[in-house]
């Protein structure tokens, strides 16, 4: 819960409320009105406080950095903002735990430091979130041709598309990645 300090002591808005018009109290009223909701929702779908209160604060972080023209239902919306960063922690977890995995069929000497092993990581769930914003043909050519290395030639017979289409998919996963 936030401190008496950062809490703005402010009356309520109306409970339709136009985001732009949201200022410091609506948003601490919100808070405290929800946050102790969330965090619980959290906590029953992770089985742990700590967790859920990280993610709680990232769905707060979500709705202050997001512009929205109605804000009918907080909690509705607050649990949908929830539910995608649930999402992501999850997915964030199975690719730490598959690098996990790769990492204990390699040799101890190969083996990299926490720091090393950590940057690995972000760049690997950096690497996924700009995968995901892909179209899926898009991201299909771009994994067969980085992870599989195959051939242009190979990817357009599996799949049934001609190499000018798989060289178009390339330039637009290329330039999605050199964008961010």
């Amino acid at each position: 819960m936030l401190s008496q300090s950062v809490i703005l002591n402010f009356e309520p808005d109306n409970a339709v409320t136009s985001y732009e018009e949201l200022d410091k109290q609506a948003l601490s009223q919100l808070y405290i009105d929800h946050q102790p909701w969330l965090h619980q929702w959290l906590c029953r779908k992770l089985g742990c406080s700590y967790q859920a209160a990280d993610l709680a604060q990232d769905a707060f972080i979500k709705l202050l950095t997001q512009q929205h023209q109605k804000l009918r239902e907080p909690r509705a919306y607050l649990q949908v903002l929830a539910q995608r960063t649930l999402f992501d922690f999850w997915r964030r977890k199975e690719l730490e735990q598959s690098y996990s995995q790769m990492l204990l069929t390699q040799e101890q000497s190969y083996y990299p430091s926490e720091e090393t092993r950590a940057l690995v990581i972000e760049a690997i769930n950096q690497l996924d979130q700009l995968l995901y914003r892909l179209d899926v043909v898009t991201r299909q050519v771009f994994l067969l041709s980085q992870l599989r290395q195959f051939t242009y030639q190979e990817i357009a017979e599996q799949m049934a598309i001609s190499v000018m289409t798989v060289r178009r998919h390339m330039k637009k996963a290329i330039l999605a990645c050199v964008s961010t």
